[in-house]
């Protein structure tokens, strides 16, 4: 009995904070949409409708998530009221970029920036895999250049950068403090808070030149 009043205990907070985290990032200026919420138990590992889901969790509930992603937080309340437990996504190329590294390369790029007094700007940990750095949106202007911003992308294939990819335009990502199929939640590593005030958004080139160094090196 105390196992199931703990996990129902669980359950509440989780969507709380769901719902309060949804409307903090509107209140930034960040417009968020409904994320897939991983199967907590049984064969599946995400509760959406696809067999096989390669991205359990972490991608939209609908597929006009460009369109409906909004900052109104009536229509954020109205969403997780009516699915409470969906994870947060969060479109990227709008007001912010992410780049997408992993762990490991993260840490170490992190170390670095530090020594050399660049700003960092908001970083989030994705299952202790992925680390997001969110930098100002500067789109390239070669349509070429978008070499890593496609969710079905590969990063580890991408011989530039390994390991590395620019969510930009028509990307997405998935915000803390969503929860994976691991039963981990996504997290900050810097927050978007600065106490009361929202953290500036570096310039992604100084860090891109950072993390590609990174990158080529944790990679093997």
């Amino acid at each position: 009995m105390a196992d199931v009043i703990s996990r129902r205990r669980r359950r509440r907070q989780t969507t709380s904070s769901m719902l309060d985290a949804a409307l903090g990032y509107g209140a930034l200026g960040w417009p968020v949409c409904r994320g897939a919420e991983p199967a907590r138990r049984g064969p599946r590992a995400c509760l959406c409708d696809r067999l096989g889901c390669p991205d359990p969790g972490a991608h939209p509930m609908s597929a006009a998530w460009g369109m409906e992603a909004t900052t109104d937080p009536e229509t954020i309340t109205r969403w997780w009221a009516a699915a409470p437990d969906a994870n947060i996504i969060l479109p990227t190329g709008r007001v912010f970029d992410v780049f997408d590294v992993p762990a490991g390369a993260g840490v170490m790029a992190l170390a670095r920036m530090g020594r050399a007094g660049v700003h960092a700007g908001p970083v989030a940990a994705v299952d202790a895999r992925r680390y997001l750095f969110f930098v100002a949106t500067r789109s390239p202007a070669d349509e070429d250049e978008w070499w890593s911003c496609h969710l079905d992308c590969v990063p580890e294939t991408i011989t530039e950068t390994p390991g590395l990819r620019w969510h930009c335009r028509d990307s997405y990502v998935l915000a803390p403090p969503s929860l994976l199929p691991s039963g981990n939640q996504a997290a900050w590593i810097r927050s978007p808070h600065d106490g009361a005030d929202p953290v500036d958004l570096p310039d992604p080139i100084p860090v891109l030149d950072i993390l590609a160094d990174a990158c080529e090196e944790f990679m093997p």
